[in-house]
């Protein structure tokens, strides 16, 4: 089967791959070793291709801890924006600077393959915390960067649209409950609804944890 990719003349140097790159980027199976991209440099060549195509690109970041129905509705909204979703996900350290020791609850290789079962999802990576202010951003340099409300201000949108991208779409929180309140949930032996060992409530609601912390799409 002729792959969409076999006559297109990759941008420095990028090669088929034996078709890989056209066939299972693009297949329904997650293919985790190929959709797993650590290079930054990589990852820049990989959208020089897809743009050859006249494919439009999306990105959008998270910790993505615990796989939730927020998380998915978070990515399928975001994989509408363009052709080709890239998601980026928060390294463990990074996680444990941002939320303290006991994060996150699932270690970051896991995180990273449960992102690319997700339907829509084309490549994903890591986000370290050396890594420069907007590095990912500059490397993918997207058609479109999701981002929920929080996460940047005015000024910092403005910025990025001048410099990286198109547009900034905000999207809203999409969890009725965040990573950081089910836990807390679990470490009382409290269930979604509420109803605990007493019938109590743990007074979280939202996408807030309970401590003033707003958790992200991907927390």
């Amino acid at each position: 089967m002729t792959s969409r990719f076999d006559n297109v003349r990759r941008p420095n140097g990028f090669m088929r791959e034996d078709a890989m790159f056209g066939k299972d980027l693009f297949a329904d199976e997650s293919n985790f070793d190929l959709r797993y991209v650590s290079d930054y440099e990589r990852i820049t060549e990989i959208v020089k291709a897809l743009r050859v195509l006249g494919m439009r690109v999306v990105l959008t970041s998270g910790s993505f801890d615990i796989i939730h129905e927020g998380h998915s509705m978070y990515l399928e909204a975001a994989r509408k924006f363009g052709d080709f979703l890239i998601v980026g996900l928060d390294s463990d350290e990074k996680i444990r600077q941002r939320k303290g020791p006991n994060r996150p609850a699932v270690p970051e290789m896991e995180r990273l393959r449960m992102v690319t079962h997700q339907r829509g999802v084309g490549l994903v990576t890591l986000k370290q915390v050396d890594h420069p202010r907007w590095s990912l951003i500059e490397a993918v340099r997207p058609d479109v960067l999701v981002a929920t409300a929080d996460t940047y201000d005015a000024d910092e949108i403005a910025d990025l649209e001048a410099k990286f991208c198109e547009r900034v779409e905000v999207l809203e929180r999409m969890a009725t409950v965040s990573t950081s309140a089910r836990l807390r949930r679990i470490q009382l032996g409290l269930s979604d609804r509420g109803d605990g060992p007493r019938g109590g409530d743990d007074g979280v609601h939202g996408g807030n944890d309970g401590h003033g912390e707003t958790s992200g799409p991907g927390d």
